[in-house]
């Protein structure tokens, strides 16, 4: 596993543990089918949600924020693969969201920003 996969694996379980202590029930990671991969799928429990994560990890800002790596093509490509993760779980009058969850590394500690509806 290269460096890169390596944060990004690092990111997706900091991301976990922050959604289990915030009222949360992951449901599924590293969800894939043709159309494309979901990071986190999990339900939030106080809005009684199905919600949809992208979670990116940085350790510096050289190339921007992680969330500016969220664009149109990625979205519609977890968007289609949500509307699948939905046919093929027979999930019927469930809201969904779709969050992203900025991971920002660093050696001492690590900044979680969770951005709600965000796409």
């Amino acid at each position: 596993m290269c460096l890169k996969q390596k944060r990004g694996r690092k990111g997706e379980d900091i991301a976990c543990k922050y959604l289990q202590r915030n009222n949360y029930t992951v449901i599924d990671r590293n969800f894939r089918c043709r159309q494309g991969e979901v990071d986190i799928i999990a339900c939030d429990e106080q809005e009684k949600e199905l919600v949809f994560f992208e979670v990116k990890t940085r350790s510096n800002l050289k190339y921007g924020r992680p969330s500016e790596a969220v664009q149109k093509t990625k979205q519609n490509h977890i968007i289609s693969v949500a509307k699948y993760y939905i046919y093929k779980n027979r999930i019927k009058n469930i809201p969904i969201r779709f969050d992203v969850i900025e991971i920002f590394l660093n050696h001492s500690n690590n900044k979680i920003n969770h951005i709600k509806k965000a796409f």
